[in-house]
């Protein structure tokens, strides 16, 4: 006998071995339960221990893909659930909804594993919930019927003779996965049915039964939808045989159905860690005042531009400006004031720029802007005009009382200075702009920066 373990739990394996393999039974451990359906390992099993929780299958929902559509191929295979913590009992109403046998604890014993097992093993389980699966038949006499309805009632179906003018609507009710159908001798009344079939929202797995028609009209059948084909006089063998790969081909289908609901939930779940991720990402690297990246991005922003400029000669140019006599802004008007001047100011400097530029909130009243494949020249007039912008328009606050604050600037590129060094330099040309008066932009030459 084949026990296949879909489990995480290696020591319950190694016990279970313990158990069964000296009786000449085979143990299997697969780690997941994606994995074990896409081994198909259950084909060869005729046991299955199964992990009660997973991640994004379940023990509960592995047990019931695997019973469902297929339900008849697999009606007697014992399936027990593995649970990670002990439980003393289970509701009986719970395995029966969870179309499973029984259950183990990950730390059971041999005596317990025994105990649950042993009747699976020794074939003395027989499961009490199994419903017999609706076959559709239409275009057989009723002699033919009454064959192949006690032929496939003793492997689980129930067979239902149907009249042709009824069959969409038996197939909308019972929604059988398998229709055998009779052909006429010219095929006419054939090729109507499987039409009707084709179009159907739960069209089955057609199998054909009657004498081999001619090439020509084979090929037809075919293409509109036979998937199998048994000869008169029927063969038992045959039809057991067609019947089984019907149900295996509906139940591929049904796995590859699983598995894009799985590839489709994991996609999800991956947007919404990265827009987590982006959100986090945002979260730490943008100042919440005034919305504008903070120091920690620009570090990290300021080091990419200097190994650009570094490896390909990329240009960039650094700008720190600084609110003029902010204190004396926060003295007078209150620091919720001082908060309002710092946004209105952060929007002024965002929408001054262009979509590759880069703008920062460094320090209390300290910005910094990145503009790339920009020379010093450039980079100064956009610090000017920057400049000019926050001058000549005074921010009006609701008391009517009016602020007319000043920023100074300084400007530099990188030469052939590291990060560090650029800061230094471009922070020195900002002191001097304060001190000589202020609102005002200072350029760090060139040759300084390439000293």
């Amino acid at each position: 006998m084949n026990i296949v373990a879909i489990t995480k739990h290696k020591d319950l394996v190694e016990r279970v071995r313990t158990a069964f393999e000296g009786a000449g039974h085979h143990v299997q451990i697969i780690p997941d339960h994606l994995q074990a359906l896409a081994l198909e390992a259950w084909k060869d099993a005729h046991l299955i221990l199964v992990d009660a929780e997973g991640d994004p299958l379940d023990g509960i929902r592995f047990s019931a893909l695997l019973r469902g559509e297929s339900r008849h191929l697999f009606q007697n295979l014992p399936i027990f659930l593995i649970f990670d913590n002990p439980i003393s009992e289970m509701d009986p109403g719970v395995l029966m909804d969870a179309d499973v046998d029984g259950f183990l604890s990950a730390n059971d014993g041999l005596q317990r594993i025994l105990t649950v097992l042993n009747p699976a093993i020794e074939g003395n389980l027989i499961r009490s919930n199994v419903l017999r699966m609706p076959l559709l038949a239409t275009g057989f006499s009723k002699s033919l019927s009454t064959r192949i309805g006690k032929l496939v009632e003793h492997f689980g179906f129930e067979l239902i003779p149907c009249p042709a003018k009824d069959l969409v609507t038996r197939q909308s009710e019972l929604q059988t996965p398998i229709l055998l159908l009779g052909l006429d001798p010219a095929g006419v009344r054939t090729l109507r049915i499987l039409q009707q079939m084709r179009d159907h929202a739960s069209s089955p797995y057609i199998i054909l039964i009657g004498r081999f028609p001619s090439e020509g009209l084979q090929r037809r059948l075919t293409l509109a939808g036979v998937r199998d084909w048994i000869p008169i006089p029927l063969s038992h063998p045959l039809l057991l045989h067609a019947v089984r790969r019907g149900m295996e081909w509906l139940h591929i289908k049904r796995i590859h159905r699983e598995f894009q609901s799985q590839i489709f939930g994991m996609r999800e779940r991956r947007l919404m860690l990265e827009m987590e991720t982006s959100s986090l990402r945002s979260e730490v690297l943008t100042d919440p005042l005034t919305e504008l990246l903070n120091r920690r991005a620009f570090n990290q922003n300021l080091e990419v531009a200097i190994n650009q400029w570094v490896r390909n000669h990329r240009p960039f140019v650094l700008i720190f400006g600084d609110i003029d006599y902010f204190k004396l802004i926060n003295d007078r008007f209150g620091h919720l004031v001082g908060d309002q001047v710092l946004q209105i100011l952060a929007e002024r400097i965002r929408s001054s720029l262009r979509r590759s530029d880069l703008a920062f909130r460094i320090g209390g009243e300290e910005f910094a802007i990145i503009l790339m494949e920009t020379g010093l020249d450039a980079g100064a007039e956009v610090a000017d005009k920057l400049r000019r912008k926050i001058d000549e328009n005074p921010m009006h606050l609701e008391t009517g009382q009016s602020i007319f604050p000043t920023v100074s600037f300084g400007v530099g590129v990188p030469g052939d200075r590291d990060a560090n060094s650029l800061c230094v330099a471009v922070d020195e040309a900002l002191y001097i702009a304060k001190h000589k008066g202020r609102n005002r932009i200072e350029v760090v030459p060139e040759k300084r920066i390439q000293e």
